[in-house]
């Protein structure tokens, strides 16, 4: 069948020639159309005005009101009233990381909880102890606190021994009375062999006085708290490291310096045991003048 086919010439047809000499003379026939052509704007948008009411959207209504369902079932609209779910059941997951978190929380709650219990039994503890030493005190004293030589009152975990001038020191002067060793006695063998500072505190009335040997009555309360120091550590039980010595002058008053009733009572050396934990772990206080 091979042998049968004509042989094709080499190279192109001879009408594709004619065919292509056509084609350009019908481009440059439409290009010349064109160019002679002139536009209407006007014709334009109604011919686009009318292909948009043939395939486009013909009329806009506004929708005023919600749509409402056309069905056989309803005709009207009515909005929903959706009823609470009931949950009867809540359940909630906790982290490893939160549970670590919650249990060190809780831990340390605890631990502050039995802090401020152990204190508070402590505080408890403390309390009674300075309430019986109190008593001893006044049972020892009793004689000499029916005169008005005396006053022991507590107030918190201090106890207060407050000397009065009547039967201690003369007046105007710091040396004390030699009958009133035996009263200082009776206190130190107390106090010495219970913990806590011991304050001892000179007071004067607002009198003033300029002696030879006092200025003021800062020397002369100063000088009063040193003697009542000296008288109790005739007793080798007290330590010295445990006093500290204050002299207050007419700073510090009781009652108000008006009468001279008053002005006695404000003329006294105190001694003040304050008893905690700081002072019952033995705190050194250094005497001073």
């Amino acid at each position: 069948m091979a042998d049968e086919c004509p042989k094709c010439e080499d190279g192109l047809p001879g009408w594709l020639a004619t065919f292509a000499d056509l084609m350009s003379l019908l481009m440059c026939f439409f290009v010349l159309l064109l160019s002679f052509a002139t536009m209407d704007a006007v014709r334009f948008k109604k011919m686009a005005d009318s292909m948009k009411d043939a395939f486009g959207v013909q009329q806009e209504i506004p929708a005023n009101d919600i749509v409402k369902g056309t069905s056989v079932i309803k005709q009207y609209f009515t909005p929903g009233k959706p009823d609470a779910t009931p949950i009867e059941e809540i359940k909630q997951q906790t982290s490893e990381r939160e549970k670590e978190f919650l249990d060190v929380q809780d831990s340390k709650k605890a631990q502050d909880l039995d802090i401020d219990m152990a204190q508070a039994a402590i505080q408890a503890k403390l309390e009674k102890e300075v309430e019986q030493q109190a008593q001893e005190l006044q049972a020892m004293l009793k004689k000499e606190i029916e005169e008005g030589l005396l006053e022991v009152e507590r107030e918190g975990t201090n106890i207060i021994i407050r000397i009065q001038e009547k039967g201690s020191f003369p007046s105007g002067r710091a040396n004390l009375d030699p009958g009133f060793f035996r009263v200082i006695s009776k206190i130190t063998g107390v106090i010495s062999a219970t913990p806590g500072k011991i304050i001892v505190a000179g007071h004067t009335d607002n009198i003033p006085i300029s002696t030879k040997r006092f200025r003021s009555n800062w020397e002369l309360s100063t000088a009063r708290a040193v003697t009542v120091v000296h008288a109790m550590l005739s007793n080798s039980k007290l330590d010295p490291k445990r006093i500290l010595i204050e002299g207050h002058a007419d700073a510090d008053p009781l009652v108000p310096n008006d009468s001279s009733k008053n002005r006695a009572k404000n003329r006294r050396v105190e001694l003040i045991i304050k008893r905690g934990r700081d002072e019952d772990q033995g705190e050194t206080i250094t005497a001073s003048q």
